[in-house]
């Protein structure tokens, strides 16, 4: 298959897209498709010769034959009557031969290439994710994967084809009506391919007006229904009907001149082909009235130029899209050519782990060249023990476990585990060593069984249920009618916050990390969960070296280290106690929670 490129490179434009393209119809490590794409050409071969020497030359030998009035003749005349249907069939017969031959070839280029592209969408980094709309991008891949099954097809059973077919032709003018027919057909069919690419260019420019308004809509459609509750907190379902008719409403003006537009391009190509069909039958008449020409001779003519301009009439159909098929691949390829911004270096090995003790070595990081996060975080946590992050919302706390997963790379200082640097270690051997429970758990839309095993490829049944006991979720689970595989529904909306962060614990522990984050795992939950998940998630983080990310104080008291940031630097460091002992920013906090408790509480009463 062919490799994907990693470095950044500007969209292919127009046909030079088609050299891309290529290694997927002719694969270079796969004999069987080779074979399969050689018969079929065989079979267009066999279709035209019977095609262009069978059934004409057996309807003209049919019609001169009446023509002489000599009965005699009548059986030869009826098995060119016959030999003539016969070449008819062979002809059909011989195209689906071919396509079926070669179903297989454009279904494995299709599925290899999107197999590609989903890759290499998942390789990127967390950055491209966060600027991209997901809507845009499955419709850009869902057009450019679709684009090489249909390029595929046309390229070999049409574009190849007429042209063995115009050349078949033309001898076989040049043979038996000289060198005006020759001349007049060659111009004809010169006329029609520069006519045809003039328009269709035209029309190639609307489309892309108009894929670009589809594209728009979708991915704002896609927005919204995944953001229907803010869409609902904020009354905004008419506001959102309105913008997405307005976006749809472009696109259908823009359809609507792209499609009036074929009719202009339709007319001038049957002006072209008739005005041909005309000359040449008019040429043959002439003749025959002079004597050269026999009555057949006009019926071989028609037969000819007919058969020759059905594929000439669908070449504009093929040409517009190949010519849109290359606009899509455009853009699918210029998916495939983002670069990785977060890759291996060079023979990089796994990440030997042996405790797990992770060390920030005055790490500075931004987002931004211009807003620097991380302003020199020093700090080293033991194997086997908990360190807490505390401070304000901004202050480069949950950037920490975006980094230590390698989701970015530090511009400056190092992190490392177990003394190895993360940046020249595999990514697939970092990350299966850290696990995470985030404040905002995700799950997918399947059964509550797929999602706990997700956590590691593989797990039986007897370890989902295992890693559900230890996250105190599986007396829930075997209380529901279709126990482990009830459904979660999107984003797991059918489960309570308390439930999704179980079966998010759960997940965890299955894939059993040798390092631990908490990004705030509780802090959207209401007090008696909270302190239910707490329990659980303290009995998950013994003897695994654990960042917990919080803000509420009185959730990493046990911890036995704090770090308190503000504004991506780490400004107090120590146990509880000693925190409040020293009487700064985070016994400031503490005592503002806990007044704010307190005051809760009253109200409550």
């Amino acid at each position: 298959m062919p490799p994907i490129a990693a470095t950044t490179a500007k969209p292919q434009a127009g046909f030079s897209s088609l050299r891309r393209f290529l290694p997927y119809l002719w694969p270079q490590d796969n004999a069987r498709l080779k074979a399969r794409i050689t018969g079929a050409l065989l079979l267009v071969l066999c279709s035209k010769i019977v095609q262009v020497y069978g059934a004409p030359f057996a309807l003209q030998g049919a019609v001169d034959g009446m023509a002489r009035g000599d009965r005699s003749a009548t059986v030869l005349i009826l098995l060119l009557a016959i030999g003539y249907a016969a070449a008819r069939f062979g002809t059909t017969m011989f195209d689906n031969l071919r396509n079926v031959v070669f179903e297989r070839v454009g279904q494995e280029a299709t599925q290899n290439l999107a197999a590609a592209v989903f890759r290499h969408l998942h390789r990127l980094s967390l950055r491209f994710h966060l600027e991209r709309r997901t809507g845009a991008v499955t419709k850009v891949i869902e057009r450019g994967t679709k684009s090489i099954d249909t390029m595929l097809y046309f390229l070999l059973f049409n574009i190849a084809p007429t042209v063995l077919e115009l050349a078949l032709v033309i001898q076989i003018f040049w043979v038996k009506f000289g060198l005006p027919m020759v001349a007049a057909t060659v111009v004809m069919v010169a006329l029609y391919i520069v006519f045809t690419r003039i328009v269709t260019d035209w029309r190639a420019a609307l489309r892309e007006r108009m894929n670009d308004l589809d594209t728009g809509a979708v991915a704002h459609a896609v927005d919204s229904l995944l953001n229907f509750e803010t869409v609902k907190y904020f009354n905004a379902e008419e506001r959102e009907a309105t913008r997405y008719t307005k976006a749809v409403t472009a696109y259908a003006n823009a359809a609507v001149t792209s499609e009036n537009s074929l009719a202009w391009l339709n007319i001038g190509q049957a002006a072209i082909t008739n005005l041909m069909l005309g000359g040449g039958m008019a040429l043959v008449v002439w003749g025959w009235s002079e004597g050269r020409f026999t009555p057949g001779a006009v019926v071989l003519v028609s037969t000819l130029l007919a058969q020759l301009f059905r594929p000439l009439d669908l070449l504009g159909m093929v040409y517009r899209t190949i010519r849109q098929g290359l606009i899509d691949m455009e853009a699918m390829f210029a998916l495939i050519d983002t670069r990785q911004e977060i890759t291996d270096v060079p023979g990089a090995p796994a990440l030997a782990t042996r405790g797990g003790v992770v060390r920030f070595e005055h790490v500075d990081f931004a987002y931004d060249p211009e807003r620097k996060i991380l302003h020199d975080v020093d700090f080293t946590l033991p194997a086997g023990r908990t360190l807490a992050v505390v401070g304000s919302s901004g202050a480069g706390k949950s950037t920490l476990a975006r980094l230590l997963f390698r989701f970015y790379d530090v511009n400056g200082g190092r992190i490392t585990i177990d003394g190895q640097d993360i940046r020249s270690v595999t990514q697939d051997s970092l990350r299966r060593a850290i696990g995470i429970v985030p404040q905002d758990t995700v799950l997918f839309n399947d059964t509550i069984g797929y999602n706990i095993a997700y956590g590691r490829d593989g797990a039986t049944q007897g370890e989902v249920e295992a890693a559900a006991r230890g996250a105190a979720i599986h007396d829930f689970i075997a209380s529901l009618p279709d126990g482990y595989r009830t459904r979660v529904g999107e984003r797991g909306l059918k489960l309570s916050g308390g439930e999704k962060q179980r079966v998010a614990i759960a997940r965890t522990l299955l894939k059993d990390p040798t390092v631990l984050i908490l990004d705030e795992a509780t802090s959207a939950l209401d007090s008696r969960t909270e302190a239910e998940i707490q329990e659980t998630l303290q009995g998950v983080a013994r003897a695994r070296t654990t960042i917990i990310i919080a803000h509420r104080l009185s959730t990493i008291a046990h911890a036995d280290q704090i770090a308190v940031m503000e504004a991506g630097r780490i400004i107090e460091r120590g146990t509880h106690a000693q925190l409040l002992a020293q009487g700064g920013a985070y016994a400031e906090m503490w005592l503002r929670q806990q007044a704010e408790e307190e005051e809760e509480q009253v109200a409550a009463e």
